[in-house]
């Protein structure tokens, strides 16, 4: 495992057959159901298992009454196979291309149901081995940090993981699946960190160490710099707590020539979000250590931009703050000037998210870049238009659209949504050029939008993705998705700025 900072992830090597003898591991297999016979489950081997071991697993299967359906686990015992045991998995009836995203969960389910095993060995990959690999990493982690010796694990958790593939270039593949999942995990692991532990302060040189690691330039503001810069926004939200913001900046270099592309990105970091004079209601607020999940996302997406070496520059512009109620927070009412000049009438010291951002949209774009992408847990709208793991995807039309189809692709699933012109009458001030907040109810979530779009400048392709409910797993774990951080929308912005990268 790897000693930089950042989540420690199993080690994954690549074979073309079985080895000759391991006791200790694991080997999952995938099952389908066959439709065309009895419904009997048939074993998707590839060249791995011969005629004898394929016998063994159907058998025992039908013998348990198992039938292949999508996400079935069953642990056997193959005497004819050098492992110590074999656990099929179930991907439903056979399909000539399998979609990354059933192998990926397929293996996270997989991997989930292993507890104590350290070594793993499958054939899952020879269907999609990066998925394969990106599910069994994903699926297996844990957040142990602030577990005492009563409640920590006491099963050993997964350090191995052996994919078989016949697969041309697979071992640069796997190296590229182990690195995504890595940076997902390590995004989750700072969404998971409670906010006693991850402030502002702690947040802005944890996120140095990361970059440095990665061979990132980093700059960090502290609360004088950023008062003394004008970044009003990042201020007023921070000066109701004790602990100051913070504004991080992570630079790579990666574009070569005159026709490289550079691409912004942002992400929220409210290290805790109490709603500061506009208090939220006690249910639920613990859920808040996840208001920063748009910039773990993105500091772990341009620490993987760089460990992969992606021919375009990527700076990461991320404002950090915790919102907190004292005598010394900014109050409904007040009026503060966001970095660049535009006056902000602040009537919901609750809507402070896109205060931060805005400061940092309007730095990101002094950097002219091409693109910028831009990722928050901005409104609770979000989830009740689009549920817990739909992101929306809002923006410039034609990047708007690629963005939510690309994130289609990778499993994250985010949805474009418009911002209608109109609703920048809601955002009128009698004292001031904007308020951060509308006077009704309705399309909070584009509100939202519509109020940062206002600071994006007018030749820059942009997307603005509310993570509110996808960022953070309140309810029970599926598939490769834990209880807590998930890492959203760290492998759509990865999977975009490859795209990027190919396509311009």
């Amino acid at each position: 495992m790897s000693t930089e900072p950042g989540y420690p992830a199993p080690t994954v090597t690549v074979a073309t057959s079985l080895p000759k003898r391991a006791d200790g591991a694991v080997l999952i297999v995938p099952v389908v159901t066959d439709s065309d016979g009895d419904g009997s489950p048939v074993v998707v081997g590839g060249p791995f298992l011969d005629a004898e071991a394929i016998g063994e697993i159907q058998v025992s299967l039908r013998a348990l009454g198992g039938k292949g359906s999508a996400e079935q686990v069953t642990r056997l015992h193959v005497p004819s196979l050098p492992v110590g045991s074999v656990l099929t998995i179930g991907l439903g009836a056979p399909r000539d291309g399998w979609p990354a995203d059933v192998i990926r969960r397929a293996a996270g389910v997989a991997a989930r149901s292993l507890s104590g095993v350290e070594t793993v060995i499958t054939t899952l990959t020879e269907l999609d081995l990066e998925a394969a690999i990106e599910g069994l990493i994903l699926g297996s982690y844990r957040f142990t940090e602030f577990r005492s010796a009563k409640t920590a694990p006491k099963e050993a958790a997964l350090t191995k993981i052996t994919a078989l593939s016949t697969a041309s270039g697979a071992k640069k593949d796997a190296a590229r699946a182990t690195a995504i999942a890595t940076a997902v995990a390590t995004a989750r692991d700072f969404v998971n960190t409670p906010p006693s532990h991850l402030f502002p302060g702690e947040f802005a040189k944890r996120a140095k160490a990361l970059g440095e690691a990665a061979g990132l330039e980093v700059e960090v503001l502290d609360d004088k710099a950023l008062a003394k810069a004008g970044y009003g926004g990042i201020v007023g939200v921070g000066k109701g707590s004790s602990r100051p913001p913070r504004l991080v900046r992570l630079a790579h270099r990666g574009g070569k020539g005159k026709k490289a592309k550079t691409v912004a990105l942002v992400g929220k970091g409210i290290t805790f979000d109490t709603g500061g004079i506009s208090i939220k209601p006690a249910a639920s607020m613990h859920h808040m250590t996840s208001d920063m999940g748009g910039a773990a996302a993105v500091i772990a997406t341009v620490v993987l931009a760089a460990k992969q070496g992606l021919p375009i520059d990527v700076i990461a512009t991320v404002p950090m703050a915790e919102n907190m109620p004292s005598s010394t927070a900014q109050r409904p009412g007040d009026v503060l000037t966001q970095y660049g000049g535009t006056t902000v009438e602040v009537l919901n010291t609750d809507a402070e998210g896109r205060l931060i951002l805005a400061d940092a949209i309007v730095r990101a774009c002094e950097d002219d870049p091409d693109y910028l992408i831009e990722t928050s847990t901005l409104t609770g709208a979000q989830t009740v238009a689009l549920g817990a793991r739909v992101p929306g995807v809002m923006g410039s039309d034609d990047f708007r659209d690629r963005v939510a189809r690309i994130s289609q692709d990778e499993g994250e699933n985010g949805w474009a949504m418009p911002l209608p012109d109109e609703l920048k009458d809601d955002l009128k001030s009698n004292v001031a050029d904007l308020a951060n907040v509308s006077s009704q109810r309705l399309a909070g979530m584009l509100v939202a939008g519509v109020y940062l779009r206002e600071f994006v400048a007018d030749d820059v392709q942009w997307v603005h993705i509310d993570i509110a409910g996808p960022a953070y797993n309140t309810s029970g774990p599926w598939g490769y998705t834990p209880k807590g951080g998930t890492g959203v929308p760290t492998r759509t912005m990865f999977a975009v700025l490859e795209d990027i990268a190919a396509n311009g």
